[in-house]
């Protein structure tokens, strides 16, 4: 019987074949079956549901202020999310689907995929089970991969996965799990399994998040803002840069004229704090 330790490990020995130009032998049923994944990930893809507005267990982990805008505000139209973004949700769970072939050749067992989950009346779909423990499969650019590669999610989770987490082995009653994830710029695999110390006590979290959303006004706000450059000027962190409620959020910015933003060559900045007009085009 495999253990979840060694799952990187075994997918990579199982690959080794390849580097030695040798066959790797996939069994016919398992190509059959990942042919219907891609065929059932594409029909999902083009058919989102509509947000109902309620809590789940994949945004418990949001900020406090940022979970009272998701439930008392619409997001405004002009932050709807931008058709790129949908490409990269597509791409996103074909690789996930790709990495649960391989821990399947590596003789892992997985389970338990998409299976629905409650606890105190907020529901999610967690993404399988491997070995019997709770895994979220991620895929992250080589920034976002060092997290998990060297253990330090906890230190820094703008998207609440540690939440997430948290909720679905809660609702499984096991407590070893973690996350597999995939560097997409380079297909390293790292298996993070965070230790029960810096896990999130869901149940406590969300009621919380429940108190929050009964104030008239919102909680303060989630991060602080960073200067920019030497002049005075301050700009929205960038977990903020990723928020549709940031317009509404700091509609007090710039003495009333709400945030300016201004495409730098890394992209846009975010600035609510104009003390020196910067040298680029303003949005």
């Amino acid at each position: 019987m495999k253990k979840l330790d060694t799952v990187v490990d075994d997918v990579y020995n199982v690959l080794s074949c390849l580097c030695d130009q040798e066959t790797l032998d996939i069994p016919e049923d398992y190509i059959e079956d990942f042919g219907e994944r891609m065929k059932e990930a594409l029909k999902h893809w083009a058919t989102p549901k509509k947000d109902s507005g309620g809590l789940r267990m994949s945004t418990v982990g949001r900020p406090l202020r940022r979970l009272w805008y998701d439930l008392k505000h619409e997001v405004p139209v002009y932050n709807k999310t931008h058709p790129s973004v949908f490409i990269k949700f597509l791409y996103g769970h074909i690789l996930e689907e790709l990495v649960l072939l391989l821990v399947r050749l590596a003789g892992h067992d997985v389970a338990n995929e998409q299976k629905e989950v409650e606890v105190d009346g907020v529901k999610g779909h967690m993404d399988c089970t491997i070995d019997g423990e709770v895994v979220d499969i991620k895929t992250a650019s080589s920034y976002a991969f060092k997290k998990f590669q060297e253990g330090t999610l906890h230190e820094d989770d703008p998207f609440g996965y540690m939440a997430q987490l948290s909720g679905y082995e809660k609702a499984q009653g096991t407590n070893a799990g973690g996350f597999l994830a995939l560097n997409k710029e380079n297909g390293e695999l790292a298996l993070h399994r965070p230790a029960e110390m810096v896990k999130v006590n869901v149940e406590n979290k969300i009621r919380n998040i429940r108190d929050a959303v009964l104030l008239d006004s919102p909680p303060e706000r989630c991060y602080a803002p960073v200067p920019e450059g030497k002049k005075g000027n301050l700009r929205l962190p960038r977990e903020c840069g990723y928020c549709p409620h940031k317009h509404e959020c700091y509609a007090d910015a710039n003495n009333g004229y709400g945030i300016r933003t201004f495409i730098y060559s890394n992209g846009p900045k975010y600035l609510i704090r104009v003390a020196s007009l910067p040298k680029v085009m303003e949005a």
